[in-house]
């Protein structure tokens, strides 16, 4: 999404150095070495010293421009997972990344806006449901989303499924849809020029090692929501074996970080810790997850799908500062009438048949008892590797592969019942998923407890 004409998207790009190798003034920073050349940043992170404000500016300037080479951004993402970076540093680099492109702008718009972000999961279709929900309670959404990677799906390959459907967006037209009392909503990818030092940079950590790193991560998913306009932010901060993040006290953590760097930048955002030790719905696949969504939008659905897209929608609009109940909107129609007006305005074709798999198998219960623990990454490495999702970046999906679950933690069964479909182009692909299901499924004859909730904890 570059800069076009006639719209309201603002450009906010960071003053060039005049020469890459000219040390610029520190500001009060406690970096060692205190220059400004790419050697002398990475070896003061290095050493546990902070970056200053004008390192940590032409750094990510440099770096976007093709002076600091790969390998030096590297070693420095390496050193910050080694070394940490304070909230002054986190926000600045935020802030970096953002002003390495361009920032849009929907002050203007006749609705409030708000958007969500979640860190990722299993079976997480919230977004499909969510956004024309709270569009028809009267926000506008502006949703970037992405695509999946590995175990974890991806938003914009799951609408890809449906006939005609785009992910390209112009801002223009972007604005047009948001504008709309009938549509409100947009979920496209985002544009070259948002955060495109991020995008760089997100590229060599996932290759180096350097991904687990709280400052980074917190940057990396605030620069961009930062960048596309929001008013406000709903963050839903996933926790558990499907989850990035394994740990509540780390799911906090990312969660502050995220909500501090909201607020810093003039965007009011909370963010809820939602669980994913298990699946989220009854499906994990693109067009089964899009069918599935349908169903909550048409007031059915499973109950934990309906649960988190209610409770998120609830956190959206009293962002907005809207006090419509979503409960009703969903319960009345006028949410699934937003969802066909967004999916037909994206070129797709609300009433056309979805894509299914041209092979399926069936998992069934070794014994009976309860189905206590269904793990969610082992169905999400199942999915992937029957064809829902891609090993690197590029890779093609199938629309109609992935999984679907008969039963829930919490579910009676009895021995010989199907637990799990399994749906794929390339039935050669069905002995790796089931490698991965290999103790992803527990039944306990007399089961100790109950299935947990799926809000954790809030922050904001």
């Amino acid at each position: 999404m570059g800069n076009s004409s006639g719209t309201n998207e603002r450009s906010t790009h960071l003053p060039q150095a005049a020469d890459p190798s000219r040390p610029v003034p520190e500001s009060g920073s406690k970096a060692r070495g205190g220059g400004t050349d790419a050697v002398s940043i990475i070896t003061g992170k290095r050493d546990g010293g902070e970056l200053s404000d004008a390192q940590i500016d032409w750094v990510v300037d440099a770096f976007t421009r093709g002076i600091v080479a790969d390998e030096q951004m590297s070693a420095l993402a390496m050193a910050i997972v080694w070394r940490g970076m304070t909230r002054r540093e986190t926000a600045r680099w935020t802030a970096a990344m953002i002003g390495s492109g361009s920032r849009m702008d929907f002050t203007d718009l006749p609705r409030p806006t708000v958007d969500k972000h979640s860190t990722g999961g299993v079976g997480d279709k919230i977004t499909l449901p969510l956004a024309p929900l709270v569009a028809a309670c009267g926000a506008a959404v502006p949703q970037l989303s992405g695509r999946g990677l590995g175990h974890t799906g991806g938003t914009l390959d799951k609408l890809e499924s449906i006939p005609g459907w785009r992910a390209d967006v112009t801002v223009p037209r972007m604005r047009e849809i948001l504008a709309d009392p009938a549509i409100g909503a947009v979920i496209c990818a985002a544009g070259a020029d948002l955060a495109p030092a991020d995008k760089r940079l997100y590229a060599l950590r996932d290759v180096t090692g350097t991904v687990e790193s709280i400052p980074l991560i917190a940057s990396s998913i605030m620069s961009k929501k930062i960048a596309e306009g929001t008013a406000a932010l709903v963050l839903d901060v996933k926790v558990g074996s499907g989850a990035f993040l394994k740990t509540l006290d780390g799911a906090r953590e990312l969660a502050t970080a995220m909500v501090e760097l909201g607020r810093d930048a003039g965007v009011n955002t909370v963010a809820l810790l939602t669980a994913m030790d298990t699946p989220l719905g009854r499906t994990a696949g693109n067009a089964l997850e899009v069918a599935e969504s349908v169903e909550v939008l048409a007031g059915g659905g499973p109950a934990d799908v309906v649960e988190l897209t209610l409770t998120l929608a609830r956190e959206m609009v009293a962002q907005a500062g809207l006090t419509v109940d979503p409960a009703d909107v969903l319960a009345d129609g006028r949410a699934m009438d937003h969802w066909r007006a967004m999916i037909q305005a994206q070129g797709g074709d609300p009433d056309a048949a979805l894509p299914v798999a041209r092979h399926t198998e069936i998992v069934r219960a070794e014994s009976s008892g309860v189905l206590t623990r269904l793990d969610a990454m082992g169905v999400g490495v199942a999915a992937w590797r029957l064809g829902a999702g891609r090993a690197r970046q590029g890779q093609s999906v199938q629309a109609g592969a992935g999984i679907e679950m008969h039963a829930k933690p919490g579910d009676s069964v009895v021995a010989g019942q199907a637990l799990l479909t399994l749906h794929t182009d390339t039935p050669d692909a069905f002995g790796g998923a089931l490698a991965a299901l290999a103790g992803a499924v527990t039944i306990e004859s007399a089961p100790d407890g109950k299935p947990g909730g799926l809000v954790l904890g809030r922050v904001g």
